[in-house]
């Protein structure tokens, strides 16, 4: 029975020059193939199970891809060692070809790069508010090539991480989630800018999404063309509906200035016509 099996094994499909292929050399491929899906399978249970829950996603995703890439690549080459190929010199024969591929893969090599920086410098995080290129949008994957960021209008970027390395990137999570904001606001010359300065502080408290320390307070900016212009400072840690936040305190704002009759007033322009003397013969 051995036997048989072992002679079965040995059946040459291929042949050429001095490389042979047998029934037993497939066999031991899919054998090879089989142990590397079950040991990365295992892999990656592992570090779903033990990495620190605290510790972002990305990481533990960026540790299995390297080690998963790392897994493969001794497979391939334990494969190719097993059916002879002498894995030097098919490498010197192809070095023209890799330089050629790795010319043309400069940009997504540089990507990985800085994907992997930012996975392990956790510079950016899943779940950071940022703003890229004027866009704000919260990040909600990083992989080893590019980031996904959802903007506030629902649409997906597919950001490549070199992006985010090499240019300049507001972060409104990082560290201190605490992020002022401002609004703008002219009253009528004559009002009370004390009232307003009560008022206008007011509105912002009232705000949930306001912060009570540090407390919101009022700059008293400038004498306008045509108003009084304040400005309210507040602090909030929710970046990514400050835009309903500012929209829900001018609300507030208009609620109690027409309460107590304090004018927003239109913009102003004084008009002089000069008249020419008539010309009389």
């Amino acid at each position: 029975m051995v036997e048989k099996i072992k002679h079965f094994l040995e059946i040459s499909l291929f042949s050429y020059k001095d490389f042979e292929l047998s029934i037993g050399d497939i066999a031991a491929l899919l054998i090879l193939f089989a142990l590397t899906k079950v040991l990365v399978f295992l892999l990656k249970t592992v570090i779903q199970r033990y990495v620190d829950k605290s510790t972002e996603k990305g990481r533990g995703f960026a540790v299995f891809q390297l080690a998963r890439y790392f897994i493969y690549t001794i497979a391939i080459v334990l494969g190719l060692d097993f059916l002879g190929i002498n894995i030097s010199i098919f490498i010197a024969s192809s070095a023209a070809l890799f330089v050629g591929i790795g010319l043309g893969l400069q940009s997504i090599f540089n990507d990985i790069v800085s994907g992997l920086f930012l996975l392990f410098e956790r510079s950016v995080e899943v779940g950071h508010v940022l703003e890229v290129d004027g866009l704000v949008g919260r990040v909600t994957d990083i992989r080893i090539r590019t980031s996904t960021i959802q903007t506030r209008d629902n649409i997906m970027m597919v950001v490549p991480n070199s992006h985010l390395i090499t240019n300049s990137v507001i972060n409104w999570s990082k560290d201190n989630k605490a992020t002022r904001f401002s609004l703008k606001v002219g009253v009528a010359y004559g009002s009370d800018t004390r009232q307003v300065e009560s008022l206008l502080i007011e509105a912002a408290k009232k705000h949930p999404e306001v912060l009570q320390q540090p407390l919101p307070f009022v700059k008293f900016i400038d004498f306008g063309d045509s108003a009084l212009i304040f400005e309210i400072v507040f602090w909030s840690e929710n970046g990514w509906q400050v835009e309903i936040t500012k929209s829900d305190v001018r609300f507030e704002i208009d609620r109690l200035f027409r309460k107590n009759n304090i004018t927003i007033p239109f913009p102003q322009r004084d008009l002089h016509i000069k008249s020419s003397p008539d010309k009389t013969d």
